[in-house]
C-alpha cells in the first residue's frame, strides 16, 4: 500500500507508539489524583504541557489539551460566542473553512448570530481588502485556517492577524494542516487562539490542544470536574498527551527537513505527469501560497470517484477532499468557493499529500498508476454530478 493521504490522518511512529504503551503500563494513574500514582501523572502532563508550549514560545498555563482540532474549533467559537455577545454577535470566517469551523457557524447563525464567509480567489486566498471591509464594531471573533486541507493554500495569517488586532475581534486559527510542519509565531502574527490536532503529525488520534492567549476568557465547552486547569472537564489522556508530546519533538527535529522533502515530491509528482502526457492542472498554487506537504491535481474530463477506486485498487490511496466529509455526495465546498459550483473541477480532482514515510520511488508509481488511468477513464465515465 502506498499511502497519499497525509492530510486526512498520518501513520503514527514507532517511538509514538512506544511512548503511549509505556506510559498506558507505567504512569496510568488519574492526574487529578492526589496518591502518588496521580502525582506522577500530573506532572508528566505538565512536563508535556510545558515541551509543547516551548515549541512556539508560550507559556504552559496557555496550553490546554483536547481531543483534536474539531474539538479546538467548536470550543473557541461557541465559547467565544457566549463571552462575547454582549458586545456584539458577528463573526467573520473564510470559505473554505473545515467542516468543524462552517457547522459551529451554521448553528450560530440559527441562535441569531451573524456571520461573513470570505470569498477566495483561484489560489484559495482571501482578499486582506475584503477583511479589513467586513470588520465592524460588534465583530466578535475571526477565524481563519493557516493551511487548507483539500488545495493546500496556506493563507497569510501574519497580515491578518495584524489587522485583527486593531478591532475588537479576537483571532483564531486553525492550525491542524500547519503545526510541525510550518513555523509559527502567535506573538508575531497576533494569533490569541490556534486549535491543533496530534493525528495529523504522525501522533496519536483524539488529542491535541488549544492555545489560548494569557488573559481570554470564555466557558468551559466540556462541564464537569476542574481538569485542564478548571477550563476542560474530563480526565486527562495522559499516555495520548506523552505520545503527541513525543511526535511533536521528532516533528521539531526536521521539520525544515521534511518541509524540503515535500516540495520537491510534489514537484516530482507535477513534472512526471507533464512528461506523461497527462491532461490536468494544478488547483491553487504550486509554490507560492502554498504549503509544502498538500497538493490539488484537476484531471480533465476524469470523474475523481472512478479515478480514486482505481487507485485504491492498485494499491495507492489519495483523496477527493477532506476526509471529514468523503461520507457527502455534495461537491467540495471549497473547490465550488475557488472556482464556482459549475466547473468541472469540483468533480474531476484529487488530492495527494505527503508525509513522512513517502519515497520518490512511491511518487513514481503514483505517476506510473495516472498515467494507466487517466487515458482509460477520460470523457469516457460519467462525471457523478448527483
Amino acid at each position: 500500500m502506498i499511502f497519499f493521504d497525509n492530510s486526512a490522518t498520518t501513520q503514527a511512529r514507532p517511538e509514538v507508539l512506544a511512548t503511549y504503551q509505556r506510559v498506558s503500563e507505567q504512569i496510568w494513574g488519574n492526574p487529578s489524583s492526589l496518591h502518588k500514582l496521580g502525582e506522577t501523572a500530573w506532572n508528566l502532563l505538565e512536563q508535556t504541557r510545558t515541551q509543547i508550549a516551548k515549541t512556539f514560545g508560550v507559556q504552559p498555563g496557555e496550553i490546554l489539551f483536547t481531543s483534536g482540532g474539531s474539538e479546538g474549533d467548536n470550543w473557541v467559537i461557541k465559547g467565544t460566542a457566549l463571552a462575547k455577545q454582549k458586545f456584539g454577535k458577528h463573526i467573520i470566517t473564510s470559505s473554505v473553512e473545515h467542516a468543524a469551523v462552517r457547522n459551529a457557524m451554521q448553528s450560530l447563525e440559527k441562535l441569531g448570530f451573524e456571520v461573513t464567509y470570505l470569498p477566495v480567489d483561484e489560489r484559495g486566498q482571501i482578499s486582506l481588502a475584503d477583511l479589513k471591509a467586513a470588520l465592524r464594531e460588534d465583530t466578535i471573533l475571526v477565524t481563519i485556517m493557516t493551511v487548507n486541507n483539500e488545495v493546500g493554500s496556506h493563507l497569510p495569517i501574519h497580515e491578518i492577524g495584524q489587522i485583527v488586532a486593531d478591532s475588537n475581534a479576537w483571532f483564531h486559527t486553525d492550525a491542524v494542516q500547519a503545526y510541525g510542519t510550518l513555523p509559527l509565531d502567535v506573538q508575531a502574527d497576533q494569533i490569541d487562539l490556534m486549535s491543533v490536532s496530534g493525528h495529523k503529525l504522525n501522533g496519536p488520534k483524539m488529542v491535541g490542544f488549544l492555545y489560548r492567549r494569557r488573559g481570554i476568557v470564555f466557558p468551559s465547552f466540556v462541564r464537569g470536574g476542574d481538569q485542564e486547569l478548571k477550563r476542560r472537564a474530563g480526565t486527562e489522556n495522559v499516555p495520548a498527551v506523552a505520545g503527541f508530546a513525543r511526535a511533536v519533538e521528532l516533528h521539531q527535529e526536521k521539520m525544515a527537513e521534511h518541509r524540503a522533502t515535500y516540495v520537491a515530491l510534489k514537484h516530482q509528482l507535477v513534472d512526471g505527469l507533464k512528461d506523461a502526457g497527462i491532461d490536468f492542472e494544478v488547483n491553487g498554487s504550486l509554490d507560492e501560497g502554498a504549503a509544502p506537504q498538500v497538493l490539488s491535481l484537476w484531471f480533465k474530463g476524469v470523474p475523481n470517484d472512478a479515478l480514486l477506486t482505481n487507485l485504491d485498487l492498485g494499491g495507492i490511496i489519495g483523496a477527493a477532499g477532506s476526509a471529514c466529509t468523503s461520507g457527502s455526495l455534495d461537491p467540495s465546498h471549497v473547490l465550488v468557493a475557488m472556482f464556482g459550483a459549475e466547473s468541472p473541477r469540483v468533480w474531476e480532482t484529487l488530492r495527494f499529500s505527503f508525509g513522512i514515510y513517502n519515497t520518490p520511488a512511491e511518487v513514481d508509481a503514483l505517476v506510473a498508476a495516472l498515467a494507466k488511468y487517466v487515458p482509460l477513464l477520460k470523457d469516457k465515465t460519467d462525471r457523478g454530478q448527483r
